[in-house]
């Protein structure tokens, strides 16, 4: 099924530059990997090398923070949307 995937200004250059991307995915793992796959630039800043999502991005399907649902295996449904948001630091 399609589902849409925003991507964050500072990442959009490892996409052309695109603010959305539609996969076909049943979860956000698949997703994110679809992703990766198609634009491969953009995923040692989305995923370490065992594939999980890096400590300083976060991803919402739906608005809803994977992390407090089932992670990547978060199940999605067609039109849903997986939002990329990098953690922001300051002092």
């Amino acid at each position: 099924m399609s589902v849409t995937i925003i991507i964050p200004s500072p990442l959009r250059i490892h996409t052309a530059h695109r603010e959305r991307i539609t996969v076909e995915a049943a979860n956000v793992g698949e997703a994110l990997r679809s992703l990766c796959e198609t634009n491969p630039e953009i995923r040692n800043h989305l995923l370490s090398e065992d594939g999980a999502v890096r400590k300083f991005i976060n991803v919402y399907a739906n608005d809803e923070d994977i992390r407090f649902l089932s992670g990547q295996k978060t199940g999605l449904r067609a039109n849903d949307v997986v939002s990329i948001i990098p953690s922001i630091a300051g002092g």
